[in-house]
This record gives structure tokens, sequence and C-alpha cells, in this order.
């Protein structure tokens, strides 16, 4: 199953643009530096990936704004059919209140 859950902030939002038949595109970075556990032990973490979102979710991702934490929740697929690269393709997001 593809299914990917992360928490991340919004690095970097792109200009919202439109399919063919009317569906909103957004493209974003998403950005993450915090400490996971590997093999029991801390380790600190940092990256950048890019991400779209298709269809109404776009436009609430737009109202986010930039570092803002959000549970990110999608898929991975290859970039375009001869791609070998990755992009997370957002369907769902939560928002994580601040502490």
């Amino acid at each position: 199953m593809n299914h990917l859950r992360i928490e991340a902030s919004i690095l970097e939002i792109g200009v919202i643009r439109y399919t063919p038949i009317g569906f909103p595109v957004i493209d974003i970075t998403l950005s993450y530096a915090g400490a996971v556990k590997e093999a029991g032990m801390p380790r600190h973490v940092e990256f950048s990936m890019p991400a779209v979102a298709i269809g109404p979710i776009s436009e609430k991702i737009i109202d986010l704004g930039l570092d803002r934490r959000v549970l990110w929740l999608g898929f991975l697929a290859k970039k375009h059919r001869n791609s070998s690269i990755f992009l997370f393709h957002i369907t769902a997001l939560q928002e994580i209140e601040k502490d």
C-alpha cells in the first residue's frame, strides 16, 4: 500500500494553476527538521521535498501560509511517467495546534 503521513511545514508555495478540466493545482515544497528514533537511538533529521495538491485541498493549502506545522497525508508517485523523481501527492491535511 502506498500511503505517506508526514508532519512538515510549507517552505515554498507555487502559483495556483488549473488542469484542462478546471481542477486547481498547487506545487509546494515541504520542510522538516526534528528528532526521530532509529534503532532505539535519537537522530536529527532535516529535509525538504516537493509536493503537489490537486482539487479543493489546494485552496486550503494557500490559506495556511508558510512555516505552519501540518500533518500531511497522501501518496508517492513518479513526477511523470519516465521520471525517476518522486513527488508527494497530498490528499488530506490536518492542522497542528501551536504549543
